[in-house]
């Protein structure tokens, strides 16, 4: 009984399997920002008027995941970084889509036919 408890180690230095499932995946951390860019870029191009906010803020989420990543990439993980630029991609659609909306809705209005007639 005494070597097994030897062999133990004390409960507070046991480690967790979450605590370890970053540093087992090819020892890469996650980049802070690289799910909010995602989401944040596809919420920009699904609502409507609020997309061209979350289109931009996830722009610059994602810009600040690229130069966090390019000054050390061998700290993060290429698959969030991948997310990232996913983020990135479509944030500029849904900005451009808003904006097409946008530009769209001003010429109806200055052609007389107002909102309704786009």
């Amino acid at each position: 009984m005494d070597n097994f408890e030897q062999n133990q180690p004390p409960y507070n230095q046991q480690q967790s399997v979450f605590n370890n499932y970053n540093n087992n995946f090819n020892g890469n951390q996650p980049l802070p920002n690289a799910t909010a860019s995602l989401v944040l870029g596809i919420l920009s191009i699904v609502v409507c008027y609020l997309g061209f906010i979350m289109g931009i803020i996830g722009l610059v989420l994602a810009a600040k995941d690229a130069s966090l990543y390019n000054s050390n990439p061998q700290q993060f993980s290429k698959g969030s970084y991948n997310n990232s630029k996913a983020g990135k991609i479509c944030s500029i659609v849904g900005v451009c889509i808003w904006g097409i909306t946008f530009f769209g809705i001003i010429i109806n209005i200055l052609a007389g036919r107002g909102y309704r007639g786009y």
